[in-house]
């Protein structure tokens, strides 16, 4: 990582580039300029541009990280809180040999028109293997217009992969993740408000007349994401859905006010030093935080956040730990500057020897 502050990166690229810029017209000298600048402002610089991606789900399969990311194209919608502009209808999968090496797109994995209870919206997926088959865990619209989580399998983790005919029975919202324990369990992490639908939920019933945010109830305790165990065959939840307890320091619920701490969308699950991470996005504040808990299920007990806002909306991730060293997958805007047309990014993550983990800044100052 490059330790330098902004004003001395800027100062000794400026002075390069204007010393280049008697050999150039103005105009190209200025255009170089900008793109440096625009370079420098950055941690990390995208792992892929030729097409936009989001969401990246990491993982370590056959001794390769597979990225598992969403596929943002330009549906021509209008942004809303709805997010009815984040159209994607396919799913491409990443593949590299080592941590921010040569990126790999195997093409399609997964397109909406081959799984056949969809309607629209081919949102942020996640990957898991067990029993010899890679599971790939997609959220989509049905035909209803509702939430649902799919799942589609392959014999490879670059697939392609075929959609199981129907959705997860008592799957709803968005952003799966899996997470499979030491002990060989797996558990499942899903849901998000406002587009991803969680605030139209109660005792499992969906409410299509529902708020279309979480807003008029700002003293209850906030809506949190929901945990299920997975079935042997990964194919279904073994279990009741349960709520994912996140908690205060003084052991009370986080409330819907409070904007910088309340879970909002993305949530991913790690094991350090046998305690479990259970880090999510705030959403509309754009802090990537993290809880810790003893057990898959929680209660999760609120840290702090580990990574300030990224340029764009949310800052959905994941986190691997690759050849001894931890780092979190992410995105951005830097390629396009529109929110809905993303690039994924990868940075190392510290943990310290208290189990606090180091705070990641993506936008250098």
């Amino acid at each position: 990582m490059n330790k330098l502050k902004l004003p001395s990166v800027l100062a000794i690229t400026i002075a390069t580039l204007v010393t280049s810029a008697c050999q150039q017209n103005g105009k190209a000298a200025k255009v170089a300029v900008a793109d440096s600048i625009k370079k420098s402002k950055f941690l990390s610089q995208p792992l892929i541009s030729e097409i936009y991606t989001a969401d990246p789900s990491a993982h370590i399969f056959e001794g390769k990280i597979y990225i598992y990311p969403s596929h943002d194209i330009e549906g021509g919608t209008q942004e809303n809180d709805s997010g009815d502009h984040f159209d994607m209808r396919d799913y491409h999968i990443l593949s590299m040999d080592s941590v921010n090496g040569k990126v790999t797109d195997h093409g399609v994995a997964l397109s909406i028109k081959d799984i056949p209870w969809a309607g629209r919206q081919l949102w942020a997926p996640d990957a898991a293997f067990k029993n010899g088959t890679y599971y790939l865990y997609f959220p989509v619209k049905d035909k209803q217009d509702v939430f649902r989580i799919g799942v589609a399998t392959a014999k490879t983790p670059a697939g392609p992969f075929k959609a199981e005919p129907k959705p997860i029975e008592g799957s709803y919202s968005i952003d799966p993740a899996v997470f499979t324990d030491t002990d060989g369990n797996s558990y499942m992490y899903f849901g998000g408000i406002w587009g991803g639908q969680l605030q139209r939920w109660n005792n499992g019933k969906y409410d299509a007349n529902g708020s279309k945010t979480d807003s008029g109830k700002e003293n209850e305790p906030a809506l949190n994401a929901k945990v299920a165990k997975m079935s042997s065959d990964m194919l279904s939840f073994d279990g009741p859905v349960k709520d994912v307890e996140l908690l205060d320091k003084e052991g009370k619920p986080l409330l819907t006010k409070d904007h910088d701490r309340r879970f909002f969308e993305g949530a991913w699950l790690h094991k350090y030093k046998g305690k479990y991470y259970f880090t999510y996005s705030t959403g509309d504040t754009h802090f990537l935080a993290y809880a810790i808990g003893d057990t898959p299920y929680g209660p999760f007990t609120y840290q702090g956040t580990f990574m300030d806002p990224v340029q764009g909306w949310t800052t959905h991730h994941s986190i691997i730990e690759h050849n001894g060293k931890w780092y979190i997958y992410y995105h951005d805007t830097q390629l396009s500057n529109k929110t809905h047309l993303r690039n994924i990014k990868v940075t190392e993550l510290i943990h310290q020897k208290d189990g606090s983990i180091d705070l990641i800044k993506p936008i250098i100052e």
